[in-house]
C-alpha cells in the first residue's frame, strides 16, 4: 500500500517535521529551534522523539513565520504578541484571516484598489516590535560623553598599571 505524500494527506492529518518545513519553507533546525523559542509550539512527540503536527500547530508556524518573515519581528516581538494576543491570534495569522493590525485581510478585487501595504492603512502607526532597518544614534549629552570619556582614560591608565606591576612582581604559587 503506498503512502500518501503530503500534498495529498487530509487538512486535518498529522504532518512530519519534513512536511512542516518544506510547506513553510523553513529549514528543520529552525523549526526545532522556534519550540525553543515559542512555549506555545507543542508538537507531539512519539518514539524515537519524532514530532508530529497538528493542523492548529502548523497554522500557528504560520503565524509566527508571517510575524517574522513578512510583518519583521524579532524573536521578543512575536513572544509578546503569543503573550499579549494569545496563540488563536496567531494561528488566525496563519490561516491568512487577520493581519497584523488586526484588519481583516484586503483581497484584491477588480473595482477595488488594494493598498501596497499595511503601513498606507495605518500610515501614523508603526509596530513596536519591528525591527530597524538601521541602529539609531545614540543621543548623549556633550557633558555625559566627557565623564565617559573621562572613565576610559582612567580605567586605561589603571589597566596599564596592573599591567606593570604584574611584570615587576611575579605572583608566587604557595
Amino acid at each position: 500500500m503506498a503512502m500518501l505524500g503530503a500534498a495529498q494527506k487530509s487538512p486535518e492529518a498529522f504532518r512530519t517535521i519534513s512536511e512542516v518545513a518544506a510547506d513553510l519553507d523553513v529549514p528543520q533546525h529552525v523549526l526545532r529551534f522556534w519550540e525553543t523559542k515559542f512555549a506555545t509550539v507543542k508538537p507531539l512527540k512519539r518514539g524515537g522523539g519524532r514530532r508530529y503536527y497538528r493542523p492548529d500547530d502548523l497554522d500557528l508556524l504560520r503565524g509566527i513565520r508571517t510575524l517574522l518573515y513578512s510583518d519583521g519581528l524579532t524573536i521578543k516581538g512575536v513572544q509578546k504578541i503569543l503573550r499579549e494576543q494569545g496563540p488563536r491570534y496567531v494561528m488566525e495569522l496563519g490561516r491568512g484571516a487577520v493581519s497584523l493590525m488586526g484588519l481583516p485581510r484586503v483581497e484584491e478585487t477588480e473595482n477595488e484598489p488594494v493598498m501596497e501595504t499595511e503601513a498606507e492603512m495605518v500610515s501614523s502607526n508603526v509596530h513596536p516590535f519591528r525591527r530597524e532597518t538601521e541602529p539609531e544614534e545614540p543621543i548623549m549629552a556633550e557633558e555625559e560623553r566627557a565623564r565617559f570619556s573621562a572613565l576610559l582614560d582612567e580605567l586605561s591608565e589603571l589597566k596599564e598599571r596592573l599591567r606593570k606591576a604584574r611584570r615587576v612582581a611575579p605572583v608566587s604559587t604557595h
